[in-house]
């Protein structure tokens, strides 16, 4: 304990004395090494711009979310492969002021229903596993018995949203199912397991049947299954384009809870069929340049742009794909090709050594208040900005299948 508050004594002193943001902008010092991979200097970046791991995703105040887990479980695997221990404080300081000594976890409400806040339970089970510290055990629990209780469409489909009632989109298999398909490998046995491994390749069958495009293989953002939102096709219930990052944490999604999915179990290798399905078809929608447009088919449409979290999440999926052995090395190619243009298009050093992302969708829904119709001008109008956490957390894992 005594090296956490250390750490974060010093963070903040180097932030408040001598590196804060004014500082930092009239200062030469070389604040990350350029000689360390791109996945380490893009974790040692994010430390640099929020020392506050609670505010990541340039928040005011502390909170639970999806967002700082993102970046926090890219960063637990750059601690793993560097041994890091700046990284793994960091990581641990946002537990340990989130997840008070009861396990009770700081700003969440478990009957919000919100599959947003399942994501961050990925590191908080790798805090576990290294700490044995039981509030932790406690807190992932928790996030598992809120799956146990999501509401569901009639076929058994995890609602996004209490408040966004009967609406599967592609961005919850990758707030939930990771940590789902972790949290049933390591802690559930028999046929305990069976059923949440079950119940999780349930999630991406229904996605299948319902937001995949036949002619493109490209998946709708989200689909209604009472047909009653405004942004809803009254016939099928789909949203009307294939938004890049939605498509993104899908394809992450399915390489991700392939880690953990049983070699045995019947939906493995339906998994690994709809992620060659997936690779066809993004792939087919690649730019010269490498990357990805933030709606995906309209490339050449005025207003449309070449989106940096979907490009690193796409290049994630493809080269941990190939390497894992479930996509043919063919598609390594196109990982390849999309991360140098990320490099060029998107990645921007600064003088300190700093890394930043650039072109980053800050957030894109459905419905919600004000309300977001899913239309292209929705999509390509919502703002754009640097360093956005649903990009650099890809990007760093993008980065470590990369090896660069």
């Amino acid at each position: 304990m005594k090296s956490i508050i250390s750490y974060t004594i010093n963070t903040l002193a180097l932030f408040i004395g001598i590196s804060c943001s004014s500082q930092i902008k009239n200062s030469t010092e070389i604040l990350v090494n350029p000689k360390l991979k791109w996945s380490e200097r893009m974790a040692i970046s994010e430390t640099i711009r929020f020392p506050d791991p609670t505010l990541l995703d340039f928040q005011k105040k502390p909170r639970w979310s999806y967002t700082n887990g993102v970046v926090l479980d890219a960063m637990y695997k750059v601690y793993e492969q560097t041994n890091n221990q700046n990284i793994y404080n960091y990581i641990y300081d946002f537990a340990n002021r989130m997840i008070d000594k009861d396990g009770v976890i700081q700003t969440y409400k478990f009957k919000n229903y919100n599959l947003d806040m399942i994501r961050t339970g990925d590191v908080t089970i790798d805090l576990y596993e290294k700490t044995k510290e039981n509030r932790f055990k406690i807190a992932i629990d928790t996030l598992d018995k809120q799956l146990a209780e999501q509401p569901t469409t009639s076929e058994g489909g995890y609602w996004h949203k209490q408040i966004y009632p009967y609406q599967i989109w592609l961005d919850g298999a990758y707030m939930a199912e990771p940590f789902h398909a972790k949290y049933a490998a390591i802690f559930e046995t028999g046929n305990k397991a069976k059923k949440s491994f079950d119940k999780i390749v349930l999630q991406f069958d229904l996605i299948e049947k319902y937001n995949r495009d036949s002619k493109t293989g490209l998946y709708y953002h989200g689909w209604d299954e009472s047909k009653e939102q405004a942004w809803a096709n009254k016939e099928t219930g789909l949203s009307q384009h294939f938004w890049s990052r939605a498509m993104g944490w899908y394809g992450m999604a399915i390489v991700d809870v392939l880690d953990y999915l049983p070699n045995e179990h019947p939906g493995r290798q339906k998994l690994i069929n709809y992620l060659n399905n997936y690779a066809e078809a993004i792939v087919k929608v690649q730019d010269k340049s490498g990357t990805w447009y933030q709606v995906l088919d309209l490339g050449d449409k005025k207003g449309n742009y070449l989106e940096a979290t979907g490009s690193s999440m796409f290049v994630y999926t493809l080269a941990k794909g190939v390497n894992k052995g479930y996509l043919p090395k063919k598609y390594l190619k196109n990982a390849k090709k999309g991360y140098e243009g990320i490099l060029k298009e998107f990645i921007k050093v600064d003088k300190n050594g700093i890394v930043n992302l650039e072109k980053c969708c800050s957030v894109a829904g459905l419905g919600g208040n004000p309300y977001r119709d899913g239309s292209f001008d929705y999509y390509v109008n919502e703002p754009i900005r640097a360093n956005d956490p649903k990009g650099t957390g890809p990007f760093i894992k993008a980065s470590l299948e990369l090896n660069r």
